[in-house]
């Protein structure tokens, strides 16, 4: 394809179009990933943070936090011309968990995206994949005044598989969460290749 158009001869490319979620704790960067990567202006369902939801979102660590997603972010990014990853963030408070089921329905694999200060915030999204079986990538997001770990301590901190691929990144970058997608999709098809295996095994 040059220039959005199919060269002469060949037939039009239908793309093959794979759903991944992004997932993680209150104000981790889900949203900030989506929109640093999507080639379309990414759909945002955020509200304000308002007093009356005080009670119920604990934004220790992230004080300067003023919005939230309430129901999902939405990207596309195209990989390749016959790639392309849909992208659906999750929203990161547990009053929102209803919708992660719906989210989750038909996708490949998630991100779940860490901030070392805050570990124990996206310890329910692992759980929540690793309980479906839906292969996910940790992601840890490179916060400028956060310490930076090895990636070794991080999985061992998490209580992670062996195969669960960990990675730092940063979410405001787009070949940084790009290279996170793309491990994802590797991670994902040799998850399901080992599970075509088993079957016919």
């Amino acid at each position: 394809m040059i220039f959005g158009r199919t060269e002469r001869g060949k037939p039009p490319v239908e793309p093959v179009t794979l759903k991944i979620l992004v997932a993680g704790g209150f104000g981790v960067g889900k949203t900030t990933l989506v929109g640093a990567v999507s080639e379309i202006r990414p759909l945002r369902t955020e509200e304000v943070l308002t007093e009356a939801g005080r009670p119920v979102d604990d934004i220790s660590g992230v004080e300067g936090k003023h919005t939230t997603t309430v129901a999902m972010d939405f990207g596309r990014i195209t990989l390749r011309e016959d790639l392309v990853l849909y992208l659906f963030g999750t929203p990161g408070q547990d009053r929102f968990w209803f919708l992660w089921d719906e989210l989750a329905t038909g996708a490949l694999g998630a991100v779940v995206l860490a901030d070392t200060r805050r570990l124990e915030d996206c310890f329910a999204a692992v759980d929540y994949f690793e309980r479906r079986s839906i292969p996910f990538v940790m992601g840890v997001n490179c916060f400028e005044e956060a310490a930076r770990y090895p990636v070794e301590d991080v999985r061992r901190a998490l209580d992670l598989d062996d195969d669960v691929p960990v990675v730092l990144c940063d979410a405001r970058d787009r070949e940084s969460v790009k290279e996170v997608l793309i491990d994802v999709v590797r991670h994902a098809m040799a998850h399901a290749a080992e599970r075509r295996e088993t079957v016919s095994g």
